[in-house]
Order: structure tokens, then sequence, then C-alpha cells
């Protein structure tokens, strides 16, 4: 059997939802449909479709085998759209649960006839994000439990045992060192730390939630990312691979290269990269190659940009990206590894030096003390 894929041409626009996220790293803890379903779901999608089952049958195996009534409804919902004459585009653009980098997947294997390859490109993108995610948990793990403990220690000795050298050091009446003072002052008015930093977090979520659209708040929110040192060129090396292997996927389709990087930009929801990828096709349109258009945009590396322009040469631009896709995606593994080696010790260090700190600013006082009374 046969697909009968409807060719689907639309004028490339900015979704309301691509605008909603200038960064999307979510880790599906509270999404309907998380990223190892979605990883079972591409999968035997795309076996069902390589061997030639239509949409309908193929939708309709695929959510009587989920054991989620939630996700039953949303294939079934897919399913039904699909049926009624839509895209597979459009019928996934509808559901919150899947991200403008997967639904613009769709709608370049359905404009290419090519959605076979792409539903195990995005399979094997959720099996990346699955295994990037069970290594930060395993990374995280340990430092967020001990950094935990530390929070309830330092609560409870501010709260309850730096009071009682309080009283004690009034008795003598004697004069206190100034780190002590500090640490006395910090025990007093720690309820009031506490509701001032919460509500300053609350405070920064409305924000984010009141200007999350704004253009330009997106621009500033993303810039300030990526000058954070460490995690800045992690998100870097995220979204740059993402840019490569939708380029990878759509030149090798060969899509022309206006038309791959505007779907491109619709795909990558990270504002800094879309607008450079915006000003670097008003580049090409110009006159000018890509790997110049590139250049002018500090997002993308220099390697990056002198192996584009090699491939545009050589005329294997596809293929260059392809191959920078999984050199950017074993780097990201590598960090994601590294951070485990360098936050384990790290909070070690700053949670000896908090409790140290505490500890040397009550007992200072005592050594001062036991010398005045012998």
């Amino acid at each position: 059997m046969k697909l009968d894929i409807t060719k689907h041409k639309e004028t490339v626009r900015v979704s309301k939802r691509t605008k909603a996220n200038s960064l999307d790293l979510n880790f599906d803890f509270f999404t309907k449909f998380s990223s190892k379903e979605k990883e079972a779901f591409y999968r035997e999608f795309a076996v069902l479709i390589k061997s030639g089952v239509d949409f309908n049958q193929s939708l309709q195996l695929l959510a009587s085998q989920q054991k989620s009534e939630k996700i039953q409804k949303i294939l079934t919902s897919i399913n039904n759209d699909v049926v009624a004459g839509n895209t597979l585009f459009d019928a996934l653009k509808k559901h919150k649960e899947f991200s403008p980098y997967e639904y613009y997947s769709i709608k370049i294997g359905e404009e290419t006839r090519k959605l076979a390859e792409v539903l195990t490109q995005l399979q094997l993108f959720f099996a990346r994000k699955i295994k990037m995610k069970r290594q930060l948990i395993s990374v995280i793990t340990y430092p967020a439990f001990v950094l935990g403990i530390t929070f309830v220690v330092l609560y409870f000795m501010l709260k309850y045992i730096v009071p009682m050298f309080t009283s004690v050091f009034k008795q003598f009446g004697s004069e206190l060192p100034a780190i002590t003072k500090f640490v006395i002052r910090l025990s007093d008015n720690f309820n009031m730390i506490l509701g001032v930093l919460l509500g300053i977090i609350l405070l920064f979520v409305g924000i984010h939630k009141y200007y999350k659209n704004n253009d330009n708040y997106r621009n500033f929110t993303g810039k300030l990312l990526l000058k954070i040192p460490f995690l800045g060129r992690f998100i870097q090396k995220i979204y740059i691979s993402r840019f490569c292997q939708s380029l990878s996927l759509l030149l090798a389709a060969k899509t022309p290269l206006i038309t791959s990087l505007e779907l491109t930009k619709e795909m990558i929801v990270f504002y800094p990269m879309q607008k450079a990828i915006h000003e670097t096709t008003q580049e090409i349109l110009k006159g000018n190659s890509l790997a110049n258009g590139l250049q002018k945009h500090p997002i993308f590396p220099k390697k990056l940009i002198s192996l584009v322009g090699i491939g545009e040469q050589t005329n294997e631009l596809d293929t260059m990206f392809h191959k920078l896709n999984d050199q950017y995606n074993t780097e990201i593994e590598h960090t994601t590894k590294m951070v485990g080696t360098v936050l384990e010790p790290l909070m070690i260090i700053i949670i000896g030096i908090l409790v140290g700190f505490i500890l040397i600013s009550m007992y200072t006082p005592m050594f001062d003390l036991s010398k005045v009374i012998g």
C-alpha cells in the first residue's frame, strides 16, 4: 500500500506557540506526552509508514496500543483531522503536546515526501534527549540531595542553634567579633530574607509570563542566557545541533536553501538564533553566500562557518551539516558527563564553606570567653 501524502504549501510565518518560549529545554515532568512515549511513537510510526500502512490505519493502531487515555485521545484526534483532509502537520500543530520542532519537521517530511525518514530523525532526537535527561539526573541527584540536606541543616542552625548561642553571649555582655554579629543578624532576619527571596522569584516568574511573547524581551533573555559561563555555551551547542540537523534533512531532500532556512527558523524556538537565521536569509537574497551570512552573527562558531564555506564550494552542504550535527551531539554528551565531574566536588566545597562559616562564627566567641573564665 502506498502513502498518499498531500503536499501542503503555506507561507512561512512565526506561530504564536513559537514565540511563547525562548528556550525549549523542558524535560517533560508535567506533560501529557513524555519524551519516552514520543520516542516510541515516532519509532513505531516510522516502521508502519515504511511498511506501506496508511495514516489512518497507522494512527488507529498506535492509539490502540497506548496505555494512557490522554495519549489515546490525542492520537485519535490527530487521526480524525487527517481523515478529514488536513495535513499531519496541521493536525499535530493543534496539540500543545507537540513542539514547533516536531510539527515543522513533519511539515518537511510531507513536503519532501520523506516522512518516514523525518519520523526516524525525530525518534533519534528524542532518544538522545532521553539519554541526556538520564545523564543529567544521574549527575544532579547527588548534589541536589546534599544541597537539600544542607539547606535543612542551615535552617535548623540559624533558626534554633544560633539563637541559643546568642542568649549565652548576651549573658556575658562581651564584645562579639564582626563575623558573629553578621550570623546573628542573619538568624534574626532569616524568615524575612526567605520571604524576600520568594517574592523576587515570583516577581521574575510573573514578568516572564507577561513578556514572554515580546520579541525584545525574548532577544534580551536569549542573549543573557548565552552570556552565562558554561551554561550559555551548552545552550548554544544544543541549538547549533538542531540547526545542523534541520538543514541536513532539508538539503538532502533537495529543498531550496532559502526555503530550508525559513523552515529551520520556524523549528528553532530560541530567538537569538531565529533572528540570526532570518538576517542570514536576507543576506543570501542579496547575493551573499551562506557562510558570509552566518559570519555576521556570533551565535554561529567560526569552525561551523568555515566548514559551511567548504560545503558550499564542494556542493555538499547536506553532508557537511550531517557531520556537524553528529559532532555537536557528541560534544553535548561529553559536556553533560563533564558536569557531574565538576559539580559534585564544587557542591561539597560550597557546603563546607557555608557550614564552616557558621561554626567558626559561633565558636570563636566561645574560645574567647573560655580564656577570660580561665
